[in-house]
């Protein structure tokens, strides 16, 4: 049934060559679902991308309030980007409260696409809009452009045998017709991957195809918009890509370690968010003689994983902030009785249990020093989602050959984040060395170290001749038996310190991205990497002397770090929390890093750090991120 004139308006097709889209709408809305789809339809398509996922902490909070909002923002571009964008193209608003809590985000003269239907008396007032706001004329600097989704997609769907709860919940896929006709994309990817989601439930894939198609079509012969959008597809590399999230990339990066060692991988977990998700991709992948395990709780999980470790699997465990606290205690143990272990921590905002679904990096010193006595640990952290990959792999080879527990510290804008990944080669992987101990007759001392990586022999139950104790007590570093004495504990205090700092023998120098030298170093870790490489480009472009550089490892740091910092007037060290890798860097070397801290569990956008390059280099003055009403999507 059309809703619409039959005669076909003309449109005319404007190139662009980047666009950032919102949806955003009720938790029960379907906006995470909305926006995955268009989202694999411009990977097909060819474009570059990246997302941001938001979703509220609560499991189903009030309708139409605005803790309830749920949102997704992607950006996709006929060229390299790095970021979600800052301030959305477009809005697609479905009731008040997404209105309300995301309008301020809009670029001045941004499409403004709301359902109408929804601003009622009862919306308006969940939403604290004295007036309809669609009447009033706040918001005129804005390409306004009211839809009656909700009625259309009725129209739409009459005659199916659905209630009006599950009419109610396809108007998304009108939506994204809408939006997939406004920017010149197939609805192909979506009907395949609704026809093989809903298989089993033949009425409602019909009412969603009806509803994708009716969308499709109102933009096809509406006259309310005159132009179509092109964003042509972006010039990559060859090789064969897929759509992937950070989480979704690190559980990948986990199985590719295993199979690189030959080792089996066990994953103990308990499910947290933003972490969870590494359990559930790990979990379906048996057939790669990958072994989850849903414990009881955080200390249940780390328990199990160190018991594979000393049986000679690959032991991974994954949490975020409070799980990490709660696994402190047996961290330690994998230190004391130096087994290979990584620990995943997807961090969010805390502390305590903060804002779940929101992003932050302040576990660095947890992961650091949050444990008793001097203990040890290497740390790794990726720099965007298909990065989690690498840097998964490069977690398990570390900690392998070291005979050391190895943190991944991934983060709830990474974990959830998502971009194309080019899939690697398999021969270029790196190779993973481990060392069981052999068999003997003679007397087997546990803590006799490789000369060159200072890592013990893994001794593994069972094997003739290797008899040893294990456990949290120290031990001699000549026999393995339990030891109070002061020199012993001395040394094999040092030498778990070792194991960490000759980790720095096997990672790769710090590069840098612009000028060798200059007025200022932008320095960052973790999911900071989009916005700070973004801001430095445009910062280059405007002729300031201005490098970037972001560490990947964090204990051991590069070798080169120091070298570097010194060439650069000045370091600029964003971060989203209260300035913890400032604080190591200036304790450790010296360095007068200048913090820039946001701890808001949102990323930072490309203009913040703009703004503080140009307040560091005198070209403004002091310069504070201001926070509006609105909330800026945040990966968790």
């Amino acid at each position: 049934m059309t809703t619409e004139s039959q005669t076909k308006p003309e449109h005319t097709v404007e190139d662009l060559e980047r666009v950032t889209i919102r949806f955003a709408g009720d938790s029960g809305d379907g906006m995470q679902l909305t926006g995955t789809q268009f989202t694999k339809t411009a990977a097909v398509f060819g474009n570059d991308l990246a997302t941001l996922p938001d979703f509220p902490a609560e499991i189903r909070a009030p309708t139409g309030s605005l803790p309830g909002v749920s949102g997704f923002q992607l950006s996709f571009s006929s060229s390299d980007i790095h970021t979600p964008g800052d301030h959305p193209d477009v809005l697609v608003a479905m009731n008040p409260a997404a209105l309300k809590t995301n309008v301020a985000d809009l670029r001045p003269g941004g499409l403004l696409i709301v359902d109408e239907d929804e601003f009622n008396v009862t919306n308006l007032k969940k939403a604290a809009y004295p007036v309809n706001p669609l009447e009033d004329g706040s918001l005129s600097k804005y390409q306004l452009v009211p839809i009656a989704i909700t009625r259309f997609n009725e129209l739409a769907l009459e005659g199916l045998p659905l209630n009006a709860k599950d009419k109610f919940r396809s108007r998304n896929f009108y939506a994204l017709g809408l939006i997939l006709w406004l920017y010149g994309r197939s609805m192909d990817t979506t009907i395949k991957w609704a026809s093989e989601q809903f298989k089993r439930r033949p009425d409602i894939l019909d009412a969603n195809l009806r509803a994708l198609r009716a969308g499709y079509n109102f933009g096809e012969t509406t006259e309310l918009f005159r132009v179509q959008y092109h964003v042509a597809p972006a010039t990559v590399a060859p090789g064969t890509y897929r759509h992937i999230s950070g989480n979704e990339a690190t559980a990948l990066g986990f199985v590719a370690a295993s199979v690189l060692s030959g080792l089996p991988l066990f994953y103990g977990s308990y499910p947290i968010t933003p972490a969870s998700d590494v359990l559930h991709e790990l979990s379906k992948l048996k057939s790669f003689g990958i072994k989850t395990f849903q414990a009881e709780d955080e200390i249940a999980a780390i328990g199990a994983t160190i018991g594979a470790a000393y049986g000679g699997h690959l032991g991974l465990t994954g949490t975020s902030g409070p799980g990490l606290a709660l696994k402190s205690e047996a961290l330690n143990l994998a230190v004391m009785t130096e087994l290979p272990l990584v620990v995943i921590d997807v961090q969010r905002a805390g502390p305590s249990t903060g804002m779940p679904t929101k992003t932050e990096q302040s576990d660095l010193l947890q992961a650091m020093f949050g444990r008793n006595g001097d203990s040890f640990v290497g740390i790794v952290a990726p720099c965007t989602p298909s990065d989690c990959f690498t840097m998964a792999i490069e977690a398990a080879r570390l900690a392998l050959k070291y005979m050391v527990p190895v943190i991944f510290l991934s983060d709830g804008y990474l974990g959830n984040g998502s971009e194309p990944w080019r899939i690697p080669d398999v021969a270029s992987l790196p190779k993973i060395e481990w060392n069981y101990a052999t068999e003997q007759d003679g007397e087997f001392n546990p803590y006799e170290r490789d000369p060159k990586t200072l890592a013990r022999p893994w001794a593994v139950p069972g094997q003739k001749g290797l008899t040893h104790r294990i456990g949290g007590l120290e031990k001699s570093g000549q026999t393995g038996d339990i030891s109070y004495d002061p020199r012993n504990h001395h040394e094999m205090t040092l030498a778990r310190q070792g194991r960490v700092d000759r980790m720095v023998q096997d990672i790769p120098d710090l590069e840098v991205t612009g000028p060798e030298t200059g007025d200022l170093l932008v320095l960052g870790w973790g999911g900071t990497y989009g916005a700070i490489t973004s801001a430095v480009e445009g910062a280059r472009k405007r002729g300031l002397s201005v490098a970037a550089a972001h560490l990947r490892y964090l204990n051991p740091f590069p070798g080169n770090l120091e070298a570097v910092m010194k060439r650069y007037k000045r370091v600029l060290i964003p971060e989203l929390n209260t300035g913890q890798l400032s604080l190591l860097v200036r304790g450790k070397f010296m360095v007068d890093a200048i913090p820039f801290n946001k701890i808001s569990g949102q990323p930072f956008k490309i203009s913040e750090i703009e703004g503080k390059i140009d307040e560091v280099l005198g070209l403004r003055g002091p310069y504070t991120i201001e926070f509006g009403q609105s909330s800026v999507l945040s990966g968790g």
